[in-house]
């Protein structure tokens, strides 16, 4: 994977998001800038999570609350994300972190 681009404001920024089949959609889990962006990153890595660089979808997910679900304007790149995920996968992991800036 290649380093996250930078934010505008030359922050790193990263979303988690996790999916339970109980659950209506998918829900933010992390998000963050700066230190805690790379701290979000470094942990998903650790926890063999897939990081997904995506730049607009995470500045679009930076605005949903801590804990949300996904708001239905997403569904369909959320859903395109995790159907690939769980197919590369075999359906082992259904979370997921999507990161945009730099990282140490």
């Amino acid at each position: 994977m290649s380093p996250p681009r930078l934010t505008d404001d030359n922050r790193a920024s990263a979303v988690a998001i996790a999916y339970n089949k109980e659950d209506a959609a998918p829900r933010v889990v992390a998000k963050g800038y700066g230190t805690l962006a790379d701290n979000i990153i470094r942990t998903a890595k650790e926890n063999g999570l897939y990081v997904h660089e995506s730049p607009e979808l995470v500045s679009l997910l930076m605005q949903v609350d801590l804990d949300a679900h996904i708001p239905p304007q997403l569904y369909l790149a959320i859903a395109e994300l995790l159907a690939w995920l769980y197919a590369l996968e075999g359906g082992e992991k259904h979370r997921t972190l999507l990161a945009n800036g730099q990282q140490d």
